[in-house]
């Protein structure tokens, strides 16, 4: 079983900064995908940022240019960078993985638990 725990979010202004954490555990013999979603109130759940076993990233439009995803693969710890911070920005934020349990198989996509991110002055 693995399990994603998040933290770094809060309140900030516009313009402010956050960084967020999903620090993974348990059984993790290999990666696929690394991944942050939101979710806003009313709104369906959304990709923000990927990156892939290979590094290769990936943004959504509205996270171009602000936000960063970044991994450190010996703590099994994803990071996304949020800058120049937007009231529409506000959400709940997730962090997902995808990988293998074994060489063997044991494939599983694990989520966190989700942390709040609110941009207002």
């Amino acid at each position: 079983q693995v399990q994603l725990v998040e933290s770094g979010g809060g309140l900030v202004q516009p313009g402010g900064s956050l960084r967020l954490s999903c620090a993974a555990s348990g059984s993790i013999f290999s990666i696929n995908a690394m991944g942050w979603y939101r979710q806003a109130p009313g709104k369906q759940r959304e990709l923000v940022a990927r990156i892939i076993s290979s590094g290769s990233t990936n943004y959504a439009d509205s996270a171009k240019g602000r936000f960063t995803i970044s991994r450190d693969n010996a703590k099994n710890i994803m990071y996304l960078q949020l800058n120049s911070l937007k009231p529409e920005d506000t959400a709940v934020y997730y962090c997902n993985i995808v990988g293998s349990s074994s060489r063997y198989g044991g494939g599983f996509d694990a989520w966190g638990q989700g942390t709040q991110v609110t941009v207002s002055s």
